[in-house]
């Protein structure tokens, strides 16, 4: 790998670091940062837009202003199965670099123990799975189709996420992230 890719994606990994909360209470799990250099936690990608516009649907009080404050403040943290890109790759390495992706984010389960974990990509539940019982995490998961091209998904995506996020968060919880 060429060094300048090596520094980007260090620098994207500092940046995630940037919005760990204290506490992870809902951890989000999407397959691997996208090829195109758009990353979640720089505000630029699809993904991005449709977590922040399910919060701001599911929790008013939420405002897209600042809104990774407000996902961070919420104990909100987003990772990746995958460290490197995987969009591009055949099918037999993209199966192959979510496989390897297993061990890193039990290990994460480990770390964080959040109570709630959001699967973002359905195609890599059977790799959380198998991370989860790695781990022997016991919390709550909800496994979501992407929210990128297909209307329909984007429908049960907001449909899903917006039952978790009230269930989990009160108005309360939701002041205090703010800042009231």
């Amino acid at each position: 790998m060429d060094r300048q890719v090596t520094q980007a994606m260090l620098a994207k990994e500092r940046l995630r670091h940037e919005f760990l909360p204290a506490r992870v209470r809902i951890l989000f799990v999407g397959e691997a940062p996208p090829a195109s250099g758009r990353f979640f936690y720089q505000q630029d990608s699809g993904l991005y837009r449709a977590v922040r516009d399910a919060f701001v649907h599911a929790l008013p009080r939420v405002e897209e202003d600042n809104f990774l404050q407000h996902f961070q403040a919420l104990g909100c943290y987003l990772v990746d199965l995958c460290g490197k890109p995987v969009d591009r790759l055949n099918p037999a390495l993209r199966r192959k670099a979510r496989a390897d992706g297993e061990p890193r984010l039990a290990k994460m389960l480990q770390q964080f123990s959040p109570p709630v974990m959001i699967t973002l990509v359905r195609a890599i539940c059977p790799n959380v799975e198998r991370s989860k019982a790695t781990a022997n995490w016991q919390g709550r998961h909800v496994a979501l189709p992407y929210p990128g091209r297909w209307h329909q998904h984007r429908k049960i995506f907001l449909r899903e996420i917006t039952s978790v996020l009230r269930t989990e968060y009160t108005n309360d919880r939701v002041s205090k992230a703010r800042g009231k």
